[in-house]
């Protein structure tokens, strides 16, 4: 499912934190389970663990360093800036206009997730 389905009636009801949070918990759910660590996993430290630029999961060796360390940030970055507020604390959120560009912004993630998802067989393989 898009982000934007699940994000779709919060945005509509004016609940634009939870819109927001929704969002970006379905990012970091998209790279934990792409990643294969447990649900206890969670956060920015699991993000930079998942896409790490040696030995992440998710990291593509075959980019520069330097892009690798860049997608790290880009996770990372998205996720500490708009899901750990929420998870901590009520944050306002007014702005529609604001609301949809983070969803727009946090759509493109899974897109990325899915293309270095590990194959089934790569998995088991790494974990043998």
């Amino acid at each position: 499912m898009a982000i934007a389905e699940k994000v779709w009636l919060a945005f509509v009801r004016g609940d634009f934190a939870e819109a927001v949070f929704t969002t970006m918990r379905a990012v970091e759910i998209a790279v934990r389970e792409a990643a294969g660590f447990p649900v206890g996993e969670h956060g920015v430290p699991m993000i930079r663990r998942a896409f790490h630029k040696d030995t992440g999961p998710l990291r593509d060796p075959g980019q520069e360093e330097a892009e690798r360390e860049a997608l790290i940030h880009l996770f990372a970055g998205e996720v500490g800036s708009y899901k750990n507020p929420h998870s901590h604390r009520n944050v306002a959120m007014e702005d529609a206009g604001e609301v949809i560009e983070i969803v727009t912004l946090a759509s493109h993630l899974p897109r990325i997730v899915d293309a270095r998802r590990p194959a089934p067989q790569e998995r088991q393989t790494d974990e043998s």
